[in-house]
């Protein structure tokens, strides 16, 4: 009892200084994969566009998934990125690094594991990431 005890103090002075980190649900910190598909699920609510979930964990040393996906508008792009930002961060995933600005036409988080590319149809094909990384496998696509 009195380790069962220790423990919980212990767990909670790591939790309380931003050791272990938890979701709402009191789940562990969500894994690459795990974060890369609820962005995916988040883009697809806001109505995104020829969203592609890739593994490039064979390619590239600084990530493990891309997420890309299409906003029609300028009022869009900044929907998909503001809200795949704040319901990662209430799930306790809060973006490394954020770049672009909307009316530039390619937005990015950074998740670490995770990137996040939100774009207008035009810097999409201009830019064209999925031929870029089309050695990566392909997770999921969702035209």
């Amino acid at each position: 009892m009195l380790i069962t005890h220790l423990f919980f103090l212990y767990y909670n002075r790591l939790s309380g200084y931003g050791i272990i980190k938890e979701t709402n649900a009191g789940d562990p910190r969500l894994e690459g994969i795990d974060i890369a598909r609820r962005a995916v699920e988040i883009a697809s609510e806001k109505q995104a566009s020829n969203i592609v979930l890739l593994d490039v964990r064979d390619l590239c040393s600084f990530a493990d998934y891309f997420v890309i996906c299409t906003g029609d508008s300028q009022r869009q792009v900044r929907t998909i990125l503001d809200d795949i930002e704040l319901s990662l961060k209430r799930e306790g995933v809060p973006a490394h690094h954020r770049e672009g600005a909307v009316d530039s036409g390619w937005l990015l988080l950074d998740y670490g594991d995770v990137i996040v590319h939100i774009f207008s149809p035009e810097e999409r094909e201009y830019y064209n990431l999925d031929g870029l990384w089309s050695q990566a496998k392909p997770v999921l696509r969702i035209q």
